[in-house]
C-alpha cells in the first residue's frame, strides 16, 4: 500500500519545519546501513540538536523549493539520501557523524548546505572546528570591553593632563617672574 496524498503532505511539511529551524544540512549516502545503524546515528546526533531524516529525494526537493538558502541541495539529491539537519551545535553534530562513520564504515558524505552554499566535507569540518557561538561571543565581548576600557582611560587622562598643565602655569609664571626680578637685581 502506497502513501496517501495527506501522508506525503505531512512528510513535506515536517521537512519544511525542520529546514526552517536548521542552520546546516548535510546529505549522506546511507546505502548499506541497517535500520539499527540509522537508529544509532540518530541517537548520537540528538545531543547536538541534530535530526537525521531518511526520506525520498523528491520529498526533500519539494520541501526546499520555498527556501532559497536550501536550493543548492538539489545538486546533492541522488541515490539513497539521509539528511542531517543541524539546528545548533555544528561541531557536535559533525563529531557524532564522524564517530558513527568510523564504526559503520558504510555511509558516504555527499555534501553540506549552509546559507545558500554547497560545502565540501573539509569546509564542514572547518566550520565544526570553530568554537561554539557562546564562546565566540564572549571573546568578542572581551575584546570590545578591552577597547572601551582603554578609550575610557584615554578620555579620563585628557582632563587630568589639562589640570596638571593649568597647575603648572602659576608656578612656571612665578619662576619666570622671579628670574626676571633676579636679572634686574643683578643688573642694578
Amino acid at each position: 500500500m502506497g502513501r496517501t496524498r495527506e501522508n506525503k503532505a505531512e512528510i513535506i511539511e515536517d521537512l519544511k519545519q525542520l529546514l526552517s529551524e536548521s542552520q546546516l544540512a548535510v546529505v549522506i549516502d546511507y546505502q548499506g546501513l541497517s535500520v539499527a545503524e540509522i537508529t544509532d546515528l540518530r541517537r548520537k546526533l540528538i545531543p547536538a540538536g541534530t535530526v537525521c531524516k531518511v526520506t525520498k529525494n523528491t520529498f526533500m526537493e519539494i520541501a526546499i523549493k520555498e527556501y532559497e538558502q536550501w536550493h543548492p541541495m538539489t545538486d546533492l539529491l541522488k541515490g539513497q539520501s539521509a539528511f542531517l539537519l543541524v539546528k545548533d551545535d555544528i561541531g557536535g553534530a559533525y563529531k557524532a557523524y564522524q564517530e558513527f562513520r568510523k564504526v559503520a564504515k558504510k555511509s558516504e558524505f555527499r555534501g553540506g548546505v549552509m546559507q545558500g552554499q554547497i560545502l565540501t566535507e573539509d569546509q564542514v569540518k572547518s566550520i565544526a572546528d570553530l568554537p561554539p557561538k557562546e564562546q565566540l561571543m564572549a571573546q568578542i565581548a572581551g575584546a570590545l570591553n578591552s577597547i572601551t576600557s582603554q578609550l575610557a582611560r584615554g578620555i579620563n587622562e585628557v582632563p587630568s593632563s589639562l589640570a596638571r598643565g593649568i597647575n603648572e602655569v602659576p608656578s612656571s609664571l612665578g619662576r619666570g617672574i622671579q628670574a626676571v626680578a633676579n636679572k634686574e637685581d643683578s643688573a642694578a
